[in-house]
């Protein structure tokens, strides 16, 4: 979808923008829940001088939750943005193309088959969940470019095999469902339908690392991806190895998804449209569109979490459904405008 520069807006005045509306969700998130919390206790808990009810609630279950939600809805964007860019199709989204059923039906498999010796693993049963997603991402990822490649790989091939891939590993997913047990079954259910169920440190620590290492890094190649956009030919007129570059973004796409849905689970088109919001406000520059999009996911699930949580209190509506809902409209949207 191509962006009029009547409606981009100048790039420090929407981070700003953005960063000031992530505090305030953030906030406000703190204050609201099942167990709600005033504005001056939630301050004065921050500070250190708040009752040890309040200190349990906003420290152990809503600080890491919240945490979590900025940084899968970075990562889920920049995946998305990396994909659109790599197969310069404005509908890509690592849930569309098949990536997260990959990295889902490699937790479930996970579950599955492993979930009762997860105690004997200690401290580190929380890195075996992404690690799994991660396998199972770049799987899929290979499969898709595998089955794709026909004397290179076209983005549209690349969309189409996607989508083939992606209910390939939809129907894997019900075979296994239907063989668990009621409870592993509920538990896959659940984390199927994007819950952010890790809401602690540690599966703050087991994401971390991926955001911090890869997205900035993705910004480093922003060059290439602009360039990626103009066509095969005029890339590699203008001396990028094509293919070398496409797979490396793709592989950097697949770590960034594996790592988020194995803690937040199947979070559907937070990928589709971050990207597409960062380029309306700030145009296709990926250099500028890369970290403007890593700050609208983050808003967006922030703000899903914190709708989830409060719409039906004291039961919770899964993010990924949030998400959903509102990702549907616009996803149906795209499908109009973009020729």
């Amino acid at each position: 979808m191509e962006t009029t520069k009547k409606t981009q807006k100048s790039p420090s005045v929407v981070m700003i923008g953005l960063l000031v509306l992530i505090i305030i969700i953030f906030f406000l998130s703190l204050n609201l829940g099942y167990i709600q919390i005033a504005p001056l206790d939630v301050i004065r808990t921050l500070i250190g001088s708040g009752t040890e009810q309040d200190q349990l609630v906003l420290f152990d279950f809503r600080l890491p939750r919240m945490v979590i939600a900025l940084l899968i809805g970075a990562g889920l964007g920049i995946s998305g943005a990396i994909l659109q860019g790599v197969s310069q199709n404005g509908l890509a989204d690592p849930g569309i193309l098949g990536i997260n059923a990959g990295a889902g039906f490699a937790v479930v498999l996970f579950i599955y088959f492993f979930q009762g010796s997860m105690s004997s693993l200690g401290t580190l049963s929380i890195f075996v969940m992404p690690i799994s997603a991660l396998i199972g991402g770049v799987f899929a990822a290979f499969l898709i470019y595998t089955l794709a490649w026909k004397n290179g790989v076209t983005p549209v091939r690349l969309i189409l095999v996607g989508i083939g891939v992606n209910a390939a590993f939809g129907a894997g997913l019900i075979i296994f469902q239907l063989k668990m047990n009621p409870n592993d079954f509920m538990q896959a259910t659940i984390w199927l339908s994007g819950s952010i169920w890790g809401a602690n440190w540690k599966f703050v620590l087991t994401v971390l690392p991926w955001i911090l290492i890869l997205i900035p890094f993705t910004v480093y190649k922003a060059r290439n991806l602009n360039i990626l956009n103009l066509g095969d030919e005029m890339a590699t007129g203008l001396g990028i190895a094509v293919e070398r570059e496409r797979r490396i973004l793709l592989l950097t796409s697949v770590a960034l998804a594996g790592a988020c849905v194995a803690v937040g689970g199947g979070i559907s088109f937070l990928g589709l449209v971050a990207p597409h919001l960062a380029r309306r406000l700030v145009g296709s520059k990926h250099q500028v569109m890369l970290p403007v999009t890593a700050l609208i996911g983050g808003l967006l699930l922030l703000l899903a979490d914190m709708i989830g949580r409060n719409l039906l209190a004291p039961s919770e509506i899964p993010v990924g459904l949030v998400v959903s809902a509102l990702g549907a409209p616009y996803f149906i949207y795209l499908l109009i405008k973009v020729k």
